[in-house]
C-alpha cells in the first residue's frame, strides 16, 4: 500500500468522472445509515491502516449485531434492535479496554466452547505512546451471559505477542473443534511516520514481520505453532483467510501481503493434515501474486464445485478462477468484465438478488493523501461474466471504504451491506465518508438461510461447508471465520438465493472434522438450523474426501434426473 501514487489518482479520477455522470436508476439498496442510528467513522493513525467489522449476535436474541473498530477513536458495539435500527452499546459492554489501543481488525469465534461468541481485536500500537511501533498486544475478549465481555488476553497467552497486527481470522486447521487463529503482522518495528510509507521505504525495510499461527489449546489458551507447522515467511501482512481450496476437507490458508512486488508476495499454504504441517504451494497454483493484497474473498461463481478467489489490490484487482484440483488458478479479471481501476479493500460474494448465482460487492477507498473519491463496485453475475452496476443499484458510495461485511439486518431473508469508512486525513474531501449501512430492499425470489450448531466441530460451524442443490445448481458456502473481507468477518449464517423454487432439493453440511449431513426437500424462505449429529466411530478428516465425493456423486445423479425432467 503506497502513500502517494499520482498515476493511480489520475486513473481513478477519470473513472470517477465517468461513473458520476451516470443517471441513477431504481435502486436495490437504500442507504439507511442515519435512520438506523449509525454514526461511525474510522480514524487512522498518521493516515494509514484500518478498519474492520465483525457480525456477531452477542446477546443471542436472534438478530445479528456488529462490532466495528475505531482506530484512534473508540470502537463501537452496534446492537441490532430488531426494527431496522442499531444502538451503540460499547459503554458497559466490557469492551472499553480497547480504547487504550489503536485498533484495526476484528473476528469472532467461541474459543472456549461455552456457547458465547468471543472477539479478537488486532492493534498496531497503544494510544498513549503511539509514536513507537509496535507497543501493544492484540486483545481477546470472552463473551458471557448478559451480553457482556471479559478481557482475557494475558490468560490465553497472547500478551507476549507484541506486533503491528492488521487482521485476524479463525479456523480449525487440525479439525479438533477448537477454533484456531491466524494473525497477519506488518512490522516488527518501525520508527518513521506511517503517512510517508512508499516504495522506497519498503525497498529498504528490514523489519517485515512473521505472522502468528495460534493453536487453540482446548479452550484454555493459544500456542504459537508458526515454526512447528513449517511457516517461515516474513512480509507486510494484511491477514489471511482459512479456506479449503483443494476440496480435501481440511482448511488451507491464503495469506494477504502488501507490497508483494517489492517484498513477499501473497501466499497459499496447503494443509497437510493429519501431519502438523502447512506447505507453501503458491507458485505451483500461480497464486503467488505480487500485488498490494488487501483482502481475499472465496466463492464458487460458476458452480463447478471449486472455490474461486477475488483478491483486492491497488489499481487492478485479481479474480483467480480454479481450473480443478492440482491445476494452477487462472486470472480471468478481464474475460469476465471485472477489469476496472480501483483501490480496493473489502470484497463480499453473495446472491444479493436471489437468482441462484453469486454476485460480488467490492469496497473501494482512496489512499492518503486523498486525491479523489471513488465509488464502490457491484458486479452482477450474468452467467458468462459480470456487469458492474454499483451506481445503478445504490451500492456505489464514494466514501473512503475499507472493510465490509454482510448480514441480515431485519431477518427478512436478504443480505444487507455494512461498509467501514475512514475519516479523510486531508481537509475538503468532496463527499461524506462515514461508515455506511446499505439495506437490501429489492431482492426478488425465494431464499434459504442455514445456521450451523457444531457439537464436535466448532460451535458455529466455522470452516464447515454448506452446499445447496436446487434444480441443477450446486451452491457452495464456506462458513466465514474472518479475513474474507479486509480485516473483517461476515455473518456465519450461510445464505442462498433460490429464485422461483419454493423447495431446495437437498442441503449437504460438511463439518470440519469429517462428518456430513444430508437433508432433502428443504422448504425455502426459512432459517434452517442444522445441529451436528453424533459422530460415527473413526470419523475424521481423512475420510472426508471419500465421503463428500460419494455424496456429491449421488447428488449429481439427482441433478441429471431433474434436468431431464425439466
Amino acid at each position: 500500500m503506497v502513500a502517494y501514487a499520482p498515476p493511480y489518482c489520475f486513473l481513478v479520477m477519470m473513472a470517477w468522472l465517468g461513473f458520476s455522470s451516470i443517471a441513477p436508476a431504481q435502486t436495490q439498496f437504500t442507504d439507511v445509515t442515519d435512520s438506523a442510528g449509525i454514526n461511525h467513522e474510522f480514524v487512522v493513525l498518521e493516515g494509514m491502516f484500518g478498519g474492520g467489522a465483525c457480525v456477531i449476535d452477542f446477546n443471542q436474541d436472534g438478530f445479528e449485531d456488529i462490532y466495528v473498530t475505531g482506530g484512534t477513536v473508540d470502537d463501537q458495539l452496534l446492537r441490532n434492535n430488531g426494527d431496522g435500527t442499531m444502538t451503540n452499546v460499547y459503554e458497559g459492554s466490557g469492551m472499553e479496554f480497547t480504547r487504550h489501543f489503536v485498533t484495526q481488525g476484528v473476528a469472532g469465534a467461541d474459543v472456549n466452547r461455552d456457547g458465547y461468541v468471543d472477539l479478537f481485536v488486532t492493534t498496531i500500537t497503544s494510544r498513549d505512546s503511539a509514536r513507537t511501533i509496535p507497543r501493544a498486544r492484540n486483545l481477546l475478549f470472552l463473551g458471557q451471559a448478559g451480553g457482556t465481555f471479559r478481557e482475557v488476553t494475558d490468560t490465553f497467552g497472547l500478551t507476549p505477542l507484541y506486533s503491528f497486527s492488521t487482521g485476524g481470522s479463525f479456523g480449525d486447521f487440525n479439525g479438533d473443534g477448537w477454533p484456531d487463529l491466524f494473525v497477519g503482522n506488518y512490522f516488527i518495528e518501525y520508527e518513521g511516520k506511517l503517512n510517508v510509507i512508499s516504495d522506497a521505504t519498503i525497498v529498504g525495510a528490514n523489519q517485515t514481520a512473521r505472522d502468528y499461527l495460534l493453536l487453540n489449546d482446548g479452550g484454555k489458551g493459544f500456542v504459537n505453532v508458526y515454526d512447528e507447522y513449517g511457516m517461515d515467511h516474513r512480509g507486510f501482512g494484511f491477514g489471511g483467510v482459512f479456506t479449503d481450496f483443494d476440496n480435501d476437507g481440511d482448511q488451507d490458508l491464503i495469506v494477504n501481503n502488501d507490497f508483494g512486488y517489492k517484498a513477499v508476495p501473497s501466499l497459499v499454504y496447503e494443509n497437510q493434515y493429519p501431519k502438523k504441517r502447512f506447505v507453501d504451494v503458491s507458485e505451483d497454483l500461480e497464486l503467488d501474486l505480487r500485488i498490494n493484497a488487501m483482502g481475499s474473498a472465496g466463492g464458487d461463481y460458476n458452480q463447478d464445485g471449486m472455490l474461486d478467489y477475488y483478491m483486492t489490490n491497488i489499481r487492478f484487482n485479481r479474480f483467480m478462477v480454479s481450473q480443478g484440483v492440482g491445476k494452477p488458478f487462472k486470472n480471468r479479471t478481464k474475460e469476465v468484465g471485472m477489469n476496472f481501476v480501483a483501490i480496493s479493500w473489502g470484497a463480499n460474494w453473495a446472491d444479493y438478488d436471489h437468482d441462484g448465482d453469486l454476485d460480488l460487492f467490492v469496497s473501494n477507498g482512496d489512499l492518503n493523501p486523498n486525491c479523489v473519491p471513488m465509488a464502490n463496485y457491484y458486479y452482477d453475475n450474468v452467467g458468462d461474466g459480470f456487469n458492474e452496476i454499483g451506481k445503478q443499484n445504490g451500492t456505489g458510495d464514494y466514501g473512503i471504504g475499507r472493510g465490509s461485511v454482510l448480514f441480515d439486518l431485519e431477518n427478512d431473508g436478504d443480505l444487507d451491506i455494512f461498509i467501514v469508512c475512514q475519516r479523510p486525513v486531508l481537509p475538503n474531501f468532496p463527499v461524506s465518508s462515514k461508515t455506511k449501512l446499505l439495506r437490501n430492499d429489492a431482492a426478488p425470489g425465494n431464499w434459504l438461510k442455514v445456521a450451523l450448531k457444531g457439537k464436535e466441530a466448532e460451535s458455529q460451524g466455522l470452516g464447515s461447508r454448506v452446499t445447496v442443490f436446487s434444480k441443477g445448481r450446486q451452491m457452495i458456502r464456506e462458513i466465514d471465520g474472518g479475513g474474507s473481507s479486509h480485516l473483517s468477518q461476515n455473518s456465519v449464517i450461510a445464505h442462498f438465493g433460490l429464485g422461483e423454487e419454493t423447495v431446495a432439493d437437498s442441503v449437504l453440511v460438511s463439518w470440519t472434522g469429517g462428518e456430513q449431513q444430508l437433508l432433502t426437500g428443504v422448504a425455502a424462505n426459512q432459517l434452517l438450523v442444522v445441529e451436528e449429529a453424533a459422530r460415527t466411530q473413526g470419523a475424521g478428516l481423512v475420510k472426508w474426501g471419500l465421503g463428500v465425493v460419494s455424496l456429491l456423486a449421488v447428488c449429481g445423479v439427482i441433478f441429471a434426473l431433474l434436468r431431464k425432467k425439466n
